[in-house]
């Protein structure tokens, strides 16, 4: 039986509970523009530091959304927190893809599949994000930079080519990039 109102049209039913959980949980404001350029960082929560098998998979899992929902510049995957230089994509309709939908997928996704390996359940990252939309293409090499440069200020390797849980896009920046091919472990390409 549909409710109805007191005309006898049908009740407009709409749910609150995405919209309240996304206002009570989130403290800080995701704000994209459209064909704008994201550097975003997001926290490992009680699983840290990430097993090397862990970073692979959320590694793969970026790397496989480059070129369907984002045009990824950069990555890293730290033992205890992602950063990623992205710029979302269009869909079919022309509209960007949301960039809380992006990273809800890149999170869960990666969830499951490191509580599987790992025989755990629960989150594996902190729910907020920190995400700043770049404002320039000298603003968009500096981020690369630092993304490049994060595995060695942590003192995890000399170069930031030893890196293997680092991707950068040879497009963005040119010499001094790691050029790695743009390789998807199979077991993350099935999924």
């Amino acid at each position: 039986m549909v409710p109805t109102e007191a005309g006898g049209a049908p009740a407009l039913l709409m749910s609150t509970a995405p919209l309240a959980k996304y206002r009570y949980r989130r403290r800080l404001p995701h704000l994209q523009k459209a064909d704008c350029d994201l550097f975003i960082t997001f926290c490992t929560g009680t699983l840290a530091p990430l097993p090397a098998a862990a970073r692979d998979l959320v590694l793969g899992h970026c790397l496989r959304e480059h070129g369907e929902r984002i045009h990824l510049h950069a990555v890293v995957v730290m033992p205890d927190h992602v950063h990623l230089l992205l710029r979302p994509l269009r869909n079919s309709d022309g509209w960007p893809y949301a960039f809380v939908d992006i990273l809800q997928c890149l999170k869960s996704a990666t969830a499951h599949r490191i509580n599987k390996l790992l025989h755990l359940c629960g989150p594996v990252s902190e729910e907020e994000s920190f995400d700043h939309v770049l404002r320039s293409d000298e603003s968009l090499k500096e981020k690369c930079e630092y993304i490049r440069q994060n595995p060695v200020r942590r003192g995890l390797v000399q170069r930031p080519e030893e890196y293997r849980w680092l991707w950068v896009n040879p497009d963005l920046c040119g010499a001094g990039a790691p050029a790695r091919e743009l390789s998807i472990p199979n077991e993350i390409q099935k999924s």
